[in-house]
């Protein structure tokens, strides 16, 4: 049952990848530690199954495919033509406590752009998520995209006279917000801010609480000012007028929420980052990703601009489970085979082969059993037709096909069957 929810998933995730001409690769399970303890962040690398090998290295199953995937873009980036449009659907590995909507062992989609650093390319991106979660059936009454950027945290922080280590601990405490009690973060951003704590903390409140484009750009326009920063404020939120743009006239307007109290945990993230969210249920994150412009470079490649989410099985599986939206999980053949005896059995043989071969799924009894139980087993098994060897039928070479729907039954010759079996199943 499992293994077919999953094939169903994985077939919506590779043809919505393949209809916006992303090509699939795959990549290693285990790699060295120190490629996911510097660049994936404090609360991934918690979560690794990590151990020394035989030859002394330390290395770890993957928790995740992003770090992977770029350093293989890296090593081959010279080769490769721009932009490079990417997915996979890999398992990944994480020690965490199992619970509903996160297990230790699970599937993940990834789509990725490298090579583009236009606002076009996160378009696409989010395009791709919303697409594949409306192939699977859900709508804007059932998610929701939460739209943030940390590269606008960034200049705003700035603006407040943050180093870069400051930024990313602030930075840090905005993404549990949701999370963590106020008390506790006051706690936490007392050492940063002093008694400016307050007064930042009710700023950050007012700003995650903004849903519209208009009111951001007010916001950022009163709060910072200075020169330098205030033409990085001016281009970025052209930017933010480019992506929006695009994604609304491609449909998808109604699916977009503006949040910024996403702000995602990943330490590799530099500007536009995204969150699917089921709107109804258990409010739960369904994919996520974002803009990571310098991992490839940190990797030992080129400074390669780079954006990209992943979706795991769990949650959307869950999800359209409740919804009752999941395929059948139970796979019957098509046609059930039953045999007169071991005089008919070559001849059977032979049509099932030429069924499987015409792409027909087809099951018969493997043991010898009596035609009362054979009938029983074509009608418990599902399958929509019976094709019955008896013996005075394959001495004529013939056979019965017999609709286990409807009940009709007809003799049809064995050369005829195929024929016989494709006009009866329109």
């Amino acid at each position: 049952e499992e293994c077919t929810v999953r094939n169903h998933l994985f077939r919506i995730w590779r043809q919505t990848a393949t209809t916006f001409n992303f090509k699939e690769f795959d990549g290693p399970i285990l790699e060295f530690l120190d490629l996911f303890k510097e660049k994936s962040g404090d609360e991934i690398v918690g979560q690794l199954f990590a151990f020394t090998d035989q030859g002394g290295r330390e290395v770890a199953l993957r928790p995740e495919m992003t770090p992977t995937l770029a350093r293989m873009v890296g090593a081959r980036a010279n080769g490769l033509k721009r932009p490079i449009k990417w997915f996979c659907i890999e398992e990944n590995f994480r020690y965490e406590r199992q619970q509903k909507g996160r297990l230790r062992s699970f599937y993940q989609f990834n789509a990725d752009i490298f090579g583009e650093a236009g606002a076009g390319a996160d378009a696409e991106i989010i395009a791709v998520l919303i697409q594949s979660l409306a192939v699977m059936g859900l709508d804007a009454e059932d998610f929701v995209i939460r739209l943030s950027d940390r590269y606008l945290w960034v200049i705003y922080l700035e603006s407040l006279g943050l180093d870069e280590e400051s930024v990313f601990s602030v930075l840090g405490f905005i993404d549990k917000m949701e999370r963590m009690p106020r008390e506790v973060l006051v706690e936490k951003l007392m050492p940063t801010f002093h008694d400016a704590t307050e007064d930042f903390l009710v700023k950050v409140e007012t700003l995650v609480q903004i849903r519209s484009l208009e009111d951001l750009k007010q916001f950022f326009r009163a709060h910072v000012t200075e020169t330098g920063l205030s033409q990085r404020l001016s281009d970025r939120l052209t930017s933010w007028d480019d992506l929006l743009g695009r994604l609304k006239k491609m449909g998808f307007g109604q699916f977009l929420r503006i949040d910024l109290g996403i702000v995602r945990g990943l330490a590799y993230y530099t500007g536009f980052v995204f969150e699917a969210f089921d709107i109804q249920g258990e409010h739960r994150a369904i994919a996520g990703g974002g803009r990571y412009d310098h991992l490839v470079k940190k990797l030992g490649g080129p400074d390669l601009p780079a954006v990209g989410f992943a979706m795991g099985d769990v949650v959307i599986k869950d999800l359209l489970e409740e919804k009752g939206i999941l395929p059948s999980y139970i796979q019957v053949p098509d046609i059930y085979v039953i045999l007169g005896g071991n005089e008919t059995l070559g001849t059977a043989l032979n049509s099932i082969q030429q069924l499987r071969q015409a792409g027909y799924s087809v099951e018969y009894p493997i043991k010898e059993m009596g035609f009362g139980k054979q009938f029983k087993a074509a009608n418990d098994s599902g399958a929509r037709f019976a094709v019955i060897f008896g013996e005075e039928e394959v001495a004529r070479g013939e056979a019965k096909l017999k609709n286990l729907v409807s009940g009709e039954e007809s003799s049809v010759s064995l050369d005829q069957l195929l024929a016989s079996l494709a006009s009866n199943s329109h």
